[in-house]
């Protein structure tokens, strides 16, 4: 584990890094300040529309009271449906993703504006967390669980869905009032490699290193008590200080890529470039997507999704110990 020292020098070489970002929020009469029991959710989003009517419910069950987004030059009309929502603030940056550090500036500047000391989430537009009891317990609970714990984050890996049978034939829209896991409804129960560096939990696998030999890193910690001493540092999957990194996995983010959309989606990706290494891990699924036509990621392994006492079954998540009202 990475010393307090350590931690410090890194923090404070980040921060020679940051750069004031100029955002702009699109909401009448500017960005509204956050009340103190809110319990807001930062995340980015482009060309998300079909997923944010289901995001926005998720959350809002959960117990979410405030939406902080930034919109990265959607051009599907998810700017537009979210600036409809009284709940949802949207912001603007003349830096695109990559530009800025995936995100990562985006995220800070506005964590700056809306205030530290306080406990946020912090997903992406295709991320849907569940944890121990999600169907019972709000997002408040769990925040008092995890404040008796001692921890100042969630560790939650990504939990990747997809459905069962060729892709092309799993329609989601948003018009409905299907959630995306009623649609990409399995995952990979089996195939995953955890290991602990100096720095944070790592998770590999899933279906994307079975299927494309991607080894990409699942871990992230979406929800985060920012305080003086945060930062994201070089990577959203490590933040600092790297010593509260290492809580019990109580939650997961089921991430939703494959849709019958997949294939308009990854073309995009390569062609805009803005993800990592330039879009490497898509250049390499349309490669395979060219040879072979369709995708289809069933396996042995392939387990449905039944909700968050399956995933304690599975030991995904550990449980929780949570407190009466």
């Amino acid at each position: 584990m990475v010393t307090r020292y350590e931690t410090f020098k890194l923090a404070a070489r980040e921060r020679k890094r940051e750069r004031t970002i100029d955002m702009t929020c699109l909401n009448e009469g500017g960005a509204r300040p956050l009340g103190r029991d809110d319990i807001p959710v930062v995340f980015n989003t482009h060309n998300d529309q079909k997923l944010m009517p289901s995001f926005l419910a998720h959350y809002r069950r959960l117990g979410v009271s405030r939406f902080i987004c930034v919109d990265d030059v959607s051009s599907d009309g998810t700017r537009e449906y979210l600036s409809s929502q009284p709940d949802v603030d949207v912001w603007t940056s003349p830096l695109r993703y990559r530009d800025a550090r995936r995100g990562r500036e985006w995220r800070q500047t506005l964590f700056e504006r809306y205030g530290k000391d306080r406990w946020y989430l912090n997903v992406d537009s295709d991320e849907f967390l569940i944890y121990d009891d999600c169907e019972r317990q709000p997002l408040r609970n769990l925040i008092r669980a995890l404040e008796a714990r001692g921890e100042k984050r969630l560790a939650a890996p990504m939990l990747d869905m997809y459905p069962i049978g060729p892709l092309g034939s799993a329609t989601l829209d948003g018009t409905d009032a299907r959630m995306p896991w009623e649609i990409a409804d399995h995952f990979d129960g089996a195939g995953y490699e955890i290991t602990y560096t100096k720095r944070a939990i790592s998770i590999t696998g899933g279906p994307r290193k079975r299927k494309f030999a991607h080894v990409l890193e699942l871990m992230k910690y979406p929800l985060i008590f920012w305080d003086r001493d945060c930062n994201l540092g070089v990577s959203i999957h490590q933040p600092l200080p790297c010593e509260r990194n290492f809580p019990a996995i109580s939650g997961v983010l089921l991430h939703f890529k494959f849709f019958s959309d997949y294939k308009e989606k990854i073309e995009h990706a390569v062609t805009d470039g803005q993800y990592f290494a330039g879009a490497a891990a898509y250049r390499k699924m349309l490669d395979d997507l060219q040879r072979s036509g369709e995708f289809d990621f069933q396996s042995p392994d392939s387990v449905r999704f039944s909700g968050s006492k399956q995933l304690r079954e599975l030991g995904f998540i550990a449980p929780v110990a949570f407190t009466p009202d």
